[in-house]
């Protein structure tokens, strides 16, 4: 081995460790702020320990890294169902910090791209209708309503998804509600 390689190597290295062991240690030892606020720790979400009267190091408490909690979505769903031709869907109302909304899950096998309407009725004959456009496949998707204010509690509220041949007869296939009763027998 070469030793004369062995020695730039580590000399590089302690050179390059230096700027990211004063990001770490954050304020200098004179108690100056490196204008960072912390440092790496902090930048990484974790609070660095401070010092107590006597000098001894005191934990300033745990940091809470990750994503911030997401508001609660509460949803009643209908049964899964299929069809014949090769379509399976599910539809629920789903409601969150005052905002009510309709959506559909579903898988297309059938071959063919379909039409689906959504409907959310609400209290008061509220109602909001939209169109997806349903393509063949077997990858599952969704048709979602825009969210709404909520007139009422959420069992006030159903949704109903109808799918169908996107032709001049525009046969239905299913039809799916949020409400709709278990199929008998399985």
């Amino acid at each position: 081995m070469n030793l004369r390689l062995i020695g730039i190597g580590a000399g590089v290295l302690i050179i390059l460790s230096l700027p990211l062991a004063g990001a770490i240690a954050g304020p200098d030892f004179a108690g100056r702020s490196d204008g960072k606020n912390g440092g790496l720790l902090t930048s990484l979400g974790l609070s660095p320990s401070s010092r107590t009267a006597d000098g001894a190091r005191a934990a300033t408490g745990p940091a809470q890294p990750g994503p911030p909690e997401q508001p609660r979505t509460d949803s009643r769903c209908g049964p899964e169902l299929s069809a014949p031709q090769g379509l399976e869907a599910q539809t629920c109302v789903l409601a969150s910090e005052g905002r009510t909304w309709g959506r559909s899950y579903y898988r297309n096998t059938s071959g063919r791209a379909l039409d689906a309407v959504l409907t959310v009725m609400g209290p008061a004959g509220r109602t909001v209708q939209i169109r997806c456009a349903v393509a063949a496949g077997d990858e599952p998707g969704l048709c979602e309503t825009p969210r709404g204010e909520s007139a009422g509690a959420p069992d006030a509220y159903s949704a109903v998804a109808e799918f169908a041949v996107p032709d001049d007869e525009g046969r239905l296939l299913l039809r799916s509600g949020s409400n709709s009763p278990a199929p008998a027998g399985g």
